[in-house]
């Protein structure tokens, strides 16, 4: 029985999605690193928000761990590298609180503007004080937006509405989709000397820690308003203590602290800053969405079926991950058939072509599935889509994409070649028809083999007697051979037999099917 742990929390309309699927739910608070180690190794699955700390010493005692679930976007207080390297798929769900934290960075730009949260301090403190509250319109100023993913895009439309100039910055913006959405596009030290108000939306990493420090910071207009409803740290805290104190900066308004909760007790109790307590995500629809949301991703990763919102792994949008769904299997099933050919020799490279109308995608799923299939049949257990790249790289394997177009035959073809010391492997696949998984060619001999269950692959001499000693062989051992095909480009040279079983061939009666004269070599393969 699958179980799942779920922590800090999470809606239970959330739970409720876990529980459907028919997995065992434990819900509890937010344990300490202690309590939690001692917890985990039951469980083949964990949600947290943002509360718990998933260490490497969590995930290295979750001897069964398979997901680890993100209610929320960011993935800061667990280790991802430390999952990847265990093979721990970590999940998390951009899009529940998207329209939440949009419209609280709206609503921190409008305070620090009028100056709200002071204002109503002073008047329920018994003052009657219009002067000191002045504010600024945000009509016709320049906003600067770093970072337009989901929630710096929302930003900009809703302030666009309100009358502002936008200024975007990030790196994936394309001219076209900046034209789109009326956003000027610029670098950061343009936004910097330009804007009047500057809201970061990026996640933190060592590019964007302290972007805004005190050198950018000094380069900006006077008066300008900064706004970090993201990640702490994105803003240097030290740096904007001394702007907002010198007077350079009007003010800033902060939702996220590099220290939460904040230490930096100077920066938050200057009357300049409007300061929320890490409310972002914070309102009842979002916190239904990110539950609901992570868990059905999860059912879905622990089910084998393919999913979204992974942070180790590619994810693929809903209508790309559509068209390919169907060549996901089968592209596992040809890293796995082409990786038990080549086993015994030294493998150097991995070169994987795309043929047809898939090349047009993003295909770094079906690499990652490819890759996971080849692997396994070496490395056993331990290998799936998550670690399969970290392990193909210890190793010193080189993985290479090719794209073109596809022989007339196909609308679309996957070819994967494999360079050993001993020479090269290749097997190509395609699907059929209705989805139809098939092996089209291996070593450059063309077959129509659907690939499942189990195989013996045979290159031989194409000459009379083969086959039948072949089948005499596996008959004798009482091994039913379910279909036989061969490929062969001449008469009486050399060809490849494929022959599909229905149980696994034992290895003395392999060796019996190599020593028939003509044979080369006869591979087990389990699909």
């Amino acid at each position: 029985m699958t179980k799942v742990l779920v922590l800090d929390g999470v809606a239970e309309q959330g739970v409720a999605v876990l529980r459907e699927a028919g997995f065992t739910v434990d819900v509890k608070g937010t344990p300490g690193k202690e309590e939690l180690i001692s917890l985990i190794g039951d469980y083949d699955a964990m949600i947290v928000r943002s509360q718990t700390k998933v260490t490497a010493d969590v995930i290295a005692a979750g001897s069964k761990l398979k997901v680890i679930g993100r209610a929320g976007v960011g993935v800061d207080n667990i280790d991802v590298n430390a999952a990847t390297q265990r093979g721990i798929i970590v999940l998390n769900a951009p899009d529940g609180n998207t329209i939440a934290t949009a419209e609280h960075t709206v609503a921190m730009i409008l305070a620090l503007a009028r100056n709200i949260p002071a204002a109503v301090a002073s008047l329920k403190a018994g003052k009657w004080d219009r002067k000191s509250f002045v504010g600024v319109e945000v009509k016709d100023k320049i906003l600067g937006i770093i970072g337009l993913g989901r929630i710096g895009t929302e930003v900009a439309r809703r302030m666009q509405a309100m009358g502002m100039t936008i200024l975007g910055y990030d790196p994936l913006l394309t001219e076209e989709q900046a034209e789109k959405l009326g956003i000027r596009q610029a670098t950061v030290d343009e936004i910097v000397t330009e804007a009047d108000f500057i809201t970061v939306h990026t996640p933190l990493n060592p590019e964007t820690k302290g972007l805004l420090n005190a050198e950018r910071i000094a380069k900006m207009k006077k008066g300008v308003r900064l706004i970090n409803c993201a990640r702490g740290g994105i803003i240097d805290e030290s740096a904007l203590v001394k702007a907002i104190k010198s007077g350079h900066v009007a003010g800033a308004a902060l939702d996220v602290y590099s220290e939460e909760p904040p230490q930096n007790r100077e920066l938050i109790e200057l009357p300049q800053v409007v300061c929320t307590p890490h409310l972002g995500a914070s309102t009842e629809e979002a916190q239904v969405n990110v539950a609901v949301d992570v868990a059905v991703e999860m059912v879905k990763a622990l089910r084998g079926e393919p999913f979204k919102n992974a942070v180790n792994i590619p994810s693929v949008r809903p209508e790309v991950l559509a068209v390919l769904k169907p060549y996901l299997p089968l592209a596992e099933k040809m890293g796995a058939l082409v990786g038990q050919l080549t086993t015994g020799g030294r493998i150097a490279r991995l070169e994987i072509s795309y043929l047809g109308e898939i090349a047009s995608y993003d295909l770094a799923p079906l690499t990652l599935s490819l890759l996971t299939g080849f692997l396994r049949p070496i490395l056993a257990d331990e290998v799936n889509m998550v670690n399969a790249p970290v392990l193909a790289k210890e190793r010193g394997l080189k993985v290479v994409e090719n794209k073109a177009a596809a022989p007339e035959a196909y609308t679309s073809l996957i070819r994967v070649k494999v360079e050993t010391d001993r020479g090269t492997r290749t097997v190509a696949g395609a699907l059929f028809r209705r989805n139809e998984e098939r092996i089209v060619e291996i070593d450059g001999y063309y077959f129509d083999v659907v690939p499942t269950g189990f195989m013996i692959v045979a290159p031989h001499v194409d000459k009379p007697g083969i086959i039948g000693k072949v089948g005499t062989i596996l008959g004798n051992a009482g091994i039913n051979i379910a279909f036989m095909q061969v490929g062969r480009k001449t008469p009486g040279g050399r060809a490849i037999m494929v022959l599909s079983v229905d149980n696994p061939v034992p290895p003395g009666i392999l060796a019996e099917v190599g020593k028939v004269d003509g044979i080369e070599e006869a591979k087990m393969v389990s699909l």
